[in-house]
């Protein structure tokens, strides 16, 4: 049976803010996730997903 944690547990673990936690759920960034009424439910085991946001680069 699966064990799962909840997006504020999965931020801490993963060093993120919990509202990008919950983006990348809604993203199905992360396998196995479950939504359970406002409550997003991520496998304990699962990987933190890599950021594929651009980052901006500073041109002088």
């Amino acid at each position: 049976m699966l064990e799962y944690i909840s997006a504020p547990e999965a931020a801490k673990k993963w060093g993120i803010s919990e509202r990008r936690v919950q983006k990348l759920c809604e993203e199905n960034r992360i396998p196995g996730v479950a939504k359970f009424s406002r409550m997003w439910l991520i496998p304990k085991d699962a990987e933190k997903p890599s950021d594929k946001r651009q980052k901006s680069r500073n041109i002088k």
